[in-house]
């Protein structure tokens, strides 16, 4: 049984830069191959060092964020992490735990990529997004 409708999705999808571009058509498409989570406190949902496959949006509870053991950040509801997995195969940069109980939903990068395959138009608008976020990060690192 679903956790979330899918116009929560789609909004939700709308506030990730990566997605930014998209139609609500094509939103729409996105939140129908995403798959939806309830996990416990303490549960790992990415590792530290280890190849991602994942996209996550989280609805409800917290997560922590650790790089080498040093806690960076706590992400909460309406907050989203891994997207650079859904097109690139890098190892993860931090791990993060639920720290209270959890439900987000997930898309994997095997849903993605199908999905860019039969819409050419989101895979243009996604590069774009992602070459927009490259210039403001050279950008950023050339002050």
């Amino acid at each position: 049984m679903p956790l979330f409708s899918r116009d929560t999705k789609v909004e939700a999808l709308r506030r990730a830069p990566l997605f930014a571009g998209l139609t609500r058509k094509e939103l729409t498409e996105l939140a129908k191959v995403t798959e939806d989570v309830d996990l416990d406190t303490g549960k790992v949902l990415c590792e530290e060092g280890k190849t991602g496959q994942e996209f996550f949006v989280i609805m409800e509870g917290e997560v922590e964020v650790r790089r080498s053991g040093r806690k960076l950040a706590t992400r909460g509801s309406g907050e989203f992490f891994g997207e650079v997995a859904l097109v690139e195969d890098i190892p993860r940069t931090a791990t993060v735990t639920a720290t209270t109980p959890l439900r987000f939903f997930v898309l994997t990068r095997r849903s993605f990529l199908r999905l860019l395959d039969e819409h050419p138009a989101v895979e243009r608008k996604v590069m774009r997004a992602l070459a927009r976020r490259l210039v403001s990060v050279s950008d950023e690192l050339s002050l």
